[in-house]
């Protein structure tokens, strides 16, 4: 199991419980693996929180959750992902993001796409108050009209 991908201490132990339900080594075989050095949340949790920020451009916040949903233990993530953004700078992440977000939007924008696009940002794990920072520092963002009549548009065009 672990030659495909690592695993959180406590992540491993749940899927060794699946596939060998009622075994007696389990505890034992976990305990060898992290004398060894194979099994380690700290190693684990840096490795992956930092993957998460540089690869799928994730902020803090998504990193914490997705660290949990991988069951390590809590007192080693703040420090994961404190480590992961010492190399990314955060708000850099989210200016990357926004610009790839922002090319993707149909025309004409509106409030209500500017809306969607704050949550998108919000889902990735970026704090509120530093989407609304970066999006009214876009002149282009700013002065959406609430609803775009298309017909009137099109009339005019």
């Amino acid at each position: 199991m672990l030659s495909r991908r690592p695993y959180s201490v406590a992540e491993l132990r749940r899927a060794l419980d699946k596939k060998f339900p009622d075994s007696p080594d389990i505890p034992s075989a976990i305990t060898r693996l992290r004398q060894i050095g194979y099994l380690n949340d700290a190693k684990f949790a840096e490795a992956y929180a930092s993957s998460l920020a540089r690869v799928r451009a994730y902020g803090s916040h998504r990193i914490r959750r997705e660290l949990k949903s991988k069951l390590v233990d809590y007192r080693v993530i703040d420090a994961a992902v404190e480590n992961a953004f010492t190399a990314v700078n955060e708000r850099e992440l989210l200016e990357r993001t926004l610009d790839k977000k922002v090319r993707t939007l149909r025309k004409p924008l509106t409030r209500p796409k500017i809306a969607s696009l704050c949550q998108s940002l919000m889902r990735r794990g970026f704090r509120a108050d530093d989407i609304m920072k970066a999006i009214r520092a876009r002149p282009e963002l700013n002065n959406v009209p609430y609803d775009v009549n298309l017909a009137e548009m099109e009339e005019n065009q």
